[in-house]
Order: C-alpha cells, then sequence, then structure tokens
C-alpha cells in the first residue's frame, strides 16, 4: 500500500509542475479579447494606453494603481493618468461591446439579475460620494465609498454588468461639493440605494436575458421595496435578516371568543418560525455542481404575510429558508432567509437555485476587489471614478472568460465519492481514472492519476 501511494504521490507532483512557457500567452491572449472593446472607442482613446490600463488590472501587482500599471508595462505616466483620471471619453461604446459578449457567453433563460451594494474604506471629503455611512461588506459605519452593483448569474456563468455610485445625502445638499467633483446635473438628486438597484434592474433586464431578480438582505430589509416589486410582476427573491417580523398563513387563525376584535395569527421572527419546524418540514435540494462536489441545501417553503413599517400585515408573500450543514450532515453552518412574491406554483428547488445564485455575485465581488482592482482607484472626479470602474469590470470579465478556459472539461472525475445522484453510471466510490486504468489492463500502482 505504501509502495502505491508513493508512485502515485509522485505521479500528481510531476503534473503539478508548470512550465514557465504557458503562461507566455497570457498577455497576447488579453489583447485579443480587448480588441473588439478598444476598437469601439473609434479614436477616442490610444489603444496602448487602453490595453494597459485593463491588462494591468488583471497583474499580479501588489496595488494596482496608475503609475504602477503604467511602469509594469513601460508606459508614459501621464497619458495613462489622463486616460483615467480627467479626460473624457465615452464608455457607451464600450459597455455595450460588452454586454453582447455576457449576453452570449453567460446568457441563460434561467438568469438571475442581482444586485448588491458594496463598499471600500476611504477617506477625505473630495472623492464623490465618501461620507461616514454603513459599509455592508466592512460590516461596520466607517468613512467610504458604497456603489450599488448588477450582477448576471445563469448556469453558463456569473459576472459584474453594471454599477452606480451612491450619494448620501449630505453630499446632494453641497453643490459647490458636487461642482468640484464633476458629478452630472442628472445624478445630483438624492436617491436611496434602493431607488439605484430598481433603477439597475430595469435598465440591464430589457437587454440580458434572465428570469429572476435577487439581492442580499440591505434590499430585502424594508417591506416598502419589496411592494414596490411585487407592483413591477416580475419574479424576485430577496434576502432578509433573520429577525423580520411575520404571521405564518396556513394555519388557520385562533377561534374568535365572540367579543372584541377576531382573533390574529401570531408574529414570529424568521429564525424563530424556523426553530419551530420539525425535520419532517425540510426538503432535501441538490442545487448544483460547486467547488468541492455537490452543492446540496436543507429548504422549506410557506405563505407569509410580513410585518410592515406600520406594524400591520402586508401583502401575501413566501418565505424560504436554506441551511446548509457541515461535510458530515451533522450540524448546520448556515442559514438563509428570503421573501419572494413568485407564483404559488414555484417550485421550491428553482427558488433555492436562485437564492444560492445570488451569493454568487458577493464571491464575484470579493474577487473583482481582489483581482481586479475595483478598490484600488485614487481618483476624486466622478468622471474617473466612472472610468476605472468600467475599466475594473471590464478585467473581471476578461478573468471570468480565463477562468473558463482553464477548467476541467471533465468536471464529473472532480465529484465526490458520495453523490450517488451524480454517477448513476459508476460504482460508489470508484473514480473515473481507476475504471480507465482497469480497462485498459494497467496495473494499478503505475496507472497515470
Amino acid at each position: 500500500m505504501d509502495a502505491r501511494y508513493t508512485m502515485r504521490t509522485h505521479q500528481w507532483l510531476d503534473e503539478c509542475q508548470i512550465a514557465p512557457e504557458i503562461f507566455e500567452p497570457v498577455i497576447p491572449r488579453l489583447y485579443t479579447l480587448m480588441k473588439p472593446f478598444v476598437t469601439s472607442f473609434q479614436g477616442q482613446v490610444a489603444e496602448p494606453h487602453a490595453n494597459t490600463s485593463v491588462c494591468g488590472l488583471v497583474s499580479n501587482l501588489a496595488r494596482k494603481t496608475i503609475a504602477s500599471m503604467a511602469d509594469r508595462f513601460g508606459h508614459s505616466r501621464l497619458p495613462v493618468h489622463a486616460l483615467i483620471g480627467w479626460e473624457a471619453w465615452d464608455d457607451a461604446p464600450w459597455r455595450s461591446a460588452w454586454r453582447s459578449h455576457v449576453t452570449r457567453h453567460v446568457g441563460q433563460g434561467d438568469g438571475v439579475l442581482v444586485c448588491d451594494p458594496s463598499g471600500c474604506a476611504k477617506s477625505g471629503r473630495e472623492s464623490g460620494g465618501v461620507a461616514r455611512q454603513w459599509c455592508g461588506r466592512l460590516g461596520t459605519v466607517d468613512h467610504g465609498q458604497v456603489a450599488m452593483y448588477v450582477g448576471d448569474v445563469s448556469s453558463k456563468g456569473h459576472t459584474l454588468v453594471d454599477q452606480r455610485l451612491f450619494l448620501p445625502t449630505a453630499w446632494t445638499q453641497e453643490t459647490a461639493r458636487l461642482d468640484k467633483a464633476g458629478v452630472p446635473t442628472a445624478y445630483r438628486a438624492s436617491r436611496t440605494r434602493h431607488q439605484l438597484a430598481l433603477e439597475m434592474w430595469t435598465t440591464n433586464g430589457v437587454g440580458l436575458p434572465q428570469r429572476w431578480r435577487a439581492g442580499d438582505d440591505e434590499m430585502g430589509r424594508p417591506y416598502g421595496f419589496r411592494r414596490r416589486r411585487a407592483a413591477l410582476g416580475e419574479r424576485d427573491l430577496v434576502a432578509v435578516p433573520s429577525h423580520t417580523a411575520m404571521r405564518d398563513l396556513e394555519p388557520a387563525p385562533p377561534a374568535s371568543s365572540g367579543r372584541g376584535r377576531p382573533g390574529q395569527r401570531p408574529w414570529h421572527s424568521v429564525e424563530t418560525w424556523r426553530q419551530s419546524r420539525g425535520e419532517e418540514s425540510w426538503q432535501r435540494i441538490d442545487v448544483r455542481d460547486g467547488r468541492k462536489g455537490p452543492l446540496v441545501v436543507e429548504a422549506v417553503k410557506r405563505r407569509v404575510g410580513s410585518r410592515t413599517h406600520r406594524r400591520q400585515q402586508g401583502d401575501e408573500e413566501r418565505v424560504v429558508v436554506l441551511r446548509d450543514r457541515n461535510r458530515d450532515q451533522q450540524d448546520v453552518v448556515k442559514v438563509d432567509a428570503s421573501l419572494s412574491h413568485a407564483v404559488p406554483e414555484t417550485p421550491l428547488g428553482e427558488c433555492a437555485r436562485v437564492a444560492k445564485a445570488a451569493q454568487r455575485i458577493a464571491a464575484c465581488l470579493q474577487s473583482s476587489k481582489s483581482a481586479a482592482g475595483v478598490a484600488d482607484d485614487e481618483v476624486r472626479h466622478w468622471t474617473g471614478w466612472q472610468q476605472q470602474q468600467t475599466r475594473a469590470l471590464l478585467a473581471t470579465w476578461l478573468l471570468v472568460r480565463a477562468t473558463e478556459r482553464g477548467k476541467n472539461m471533465d468536471p464529473c472525475d472532480d465529484l465526490t465519492t458520495d453523490a450517488p445522484g451524480h454517477r448513476h453510471d459508476r460504482a460508489r466510490g470508484v473514480a473515473v481514472r481507476h475504471d480507465v486504468a482497469s480497462a485498459q489492463g494497467v496495473p494499478d500502482a503505475t496507472a497515470t492519476p
């Protein structure tokens, strides 16, 4: 047994060796991916500087600043500074070409448009939108910028597609401050984050094939926002905090005593209601293939009426609660609750798929910040921020395309051995490479893994 293990270990380590020549065509490949976007500018931007500004974001620079990117690719800093900081160029053609690529490669009829706010720490009074405010990703109230992002998630992949900078009320009341930051007149009105989310859902919902709208618990917290979403007649599912008050509408109301007001169903928080569910109420659902095997959750759905800001019962909704267990299927490690206005016939498995799709945008935002320089801007002007975000979202898309290129073309061999629902045609616990080795008569100790 030890000899077989040693031989296989050496074979696996040999396969892990990557030749440096493999990485040589990466930058030319990025230039090829960039070409349709650069040509859409029609002479507004010099092609070398446009390539530098995007390829620098997907490089391995520790801080993806303008100076470091210009030095990395051997360009003068001033033209790159002008391109990103103050030079006026229309990014609409770039975004149009980019959305066409997203629709072609990611767009699916089962798509989900996810809106998610994200903040980054930033100090000073001159940078657009910087104020002391709630930054969800930081989990605290601090000085920073908050932007609203929209992503497209489907069975073929996921990526960010649009963004809006949120201006706090203090900003919209200071005209001199808005003038200095270069905020256009059309964006100076005071708008909440939820109003920005509705605008972006409407704008991007026209060109991208999708079926659902989704958002995090900041989007789902206000009852008024959920009611406006229901009035649009679109299927939505937004996360809500665990303390959200609701009434279970499926049990019969308490019997009336004949005096006073008729009996009302009691109020419960989502967490209290979840804890009262027996094990027979939960349905085990295989959502999709994950990185470490099948993504399996336990879910329950119910007709409820949530509490309005006037402490009254609102319109009928459906609460969907998901719980994740650890690898041993013993302990519950995560619980997520969402409210939806979808039709009653919507399968519970579809609701679970949408809820998990919404969470993929949070991971995409984290990847964009760490690998594509979304939070590394050093510009104060509104135009510079918009252009930097456009480049960062395009860099995120290039990373998504490069990741797809490097994926394993036979993902079934990466599944866990305890997933019989994914491998009906093979014995439980037998890997594909073992079957191939046995079929060819190769001894197990020398079979190529």
